[in-house]
């Protein structure tokens, strides 16, 4: 009688184990790819304005970001790791238009990004 108990209590333990491991699938799913639409001019800067912004942001102390392994450009979109500045309030009294913008410098050069969607809208250089 024991060693039927025993085997029972064994079929009880191996057929549990069975549907405990049926219950661990693990689902993974792609991430699925972020489309934005802008419906706004690309940024029209003067010559001058450019200078200003520029001159006026290097002025500034800020931390230059370490050499990419990308090239920005206008259009492109910067990692979510890029160190962003809010623009300065001097420069935005003088050009409203880049007020909404964040701005980082790299390779000697000012780039304004646009917050909401990452993409460079200019770049600025002497």
């Amino acid at each position: 009688m024991i060693s039927y108990r025993q085997a029972a209590i064994a079929t009880l333990l191996l057929a549990s184990a069975g549907v405990a491991n049926a219950q661990t699938t693990v689902i993974t799913r792609e991430p699925q790819p972020r489309t934005v639409i802008t419906i706004e001019q690309p940024l029209q800067l003067t010559p001058v304005q450019r200078q200003t912004i520029y001159r006026t942001i290097v002025r500034q102390r800020v931390v230059a970001a370490p050499p990419p392994t990308v090239e920005y450009r206008v259009g492109t979109r910067v990692t979510s790791d890029a160190q962003l500045y809010s623009v300065p309030q001097d420069v935005a009294v003088e050009v409203p238009q880049v007020q909404r913008y964040k701005y980082m410098v790299v390779n000697h050069q000012v780039v304004l990004v646009d917050p909401a969607t990452s993409e460079v809208v200019a770049e600025l250089a002497d």
